[in-house]
């Protein structure tokens, strides 16, 4: 499922998907995501004004039968070879992270791992890691704008949606919706 884009100027935005990732130099593009417990990893090589950002679902190496786009590793190095292959320099690029949020309290610590994971392969692989918003409960919208390096993200809130009940009848009778 991954995917790469090299947007044009006639479409300067895009948005990404679970195992997707894009890239662009053209002036004004947008590349942008939804965030819960993924993490996206915005990468920029300022010399070359050139960007990109990947969307992890889950950390690590993927198991012989799984998509390898969905992994943090295959993400993380599908984003950096496409942005070399474009003339990026590999010792240049800046990182900024987003998401790892954990939706269901109690239920996975998926969020966590995801964010931990894209933070020591940066290390690993010496990329500065100019900012990271990682963690909490809410997941985020982020627009990433790849000629200049700069993201954006917004918070998206709860929206808790009140239940409905029919009301009681005093019958023998089933009915199945």
């Amino acid at each position: 499922m991954n995917q790469i884009f090299k947007m044009r100027s006639s479409c300067p935005s895009t948005y990404i998907a679970q195992g997707e990732f894009a890239i662009s130099a053209e002036p004004g593009a947008v590349i942008s995501t939804i965030l819960g417990s993924c993490v996206a990893t915005c990468l920029w090589d300022p010399v070359m004004a050139l960007g990109g950002m990947n969307h992890i679902l889950l950390p690590g190496e993927p198991s012989a039968n799984s998509d390898a786009s969905y992994f943090g590793a295959a993400a993380m190095e599908q984003l950096i070879n496409a942005l070399i292959r474009e003339g990026a320099d590999k010792s240049r690029l800046r990182a900024k992270v987003f998401g790892g949020a954990e939706m269901y309290r109690g239920l996975t610590k998926a969020g966590n791992l995801n964010g931990v994971f894209v933070l020591d392969y940066l290390g690993r692989e010496r990329i500065t890691c100019e900012a990271q918003s990682i963690g909490g409960s809410l997941a985020r919208r982020v627009e990433f704008f790849p000629q200049s390096g700069a993201a954006r993200q917004r918070f998206v809130e709860d929206t808790h949606i009140p239940e409905i009940r029919p009301a009681k009848v005093e019958t023998n009778d089933i009915e199945l919706l």
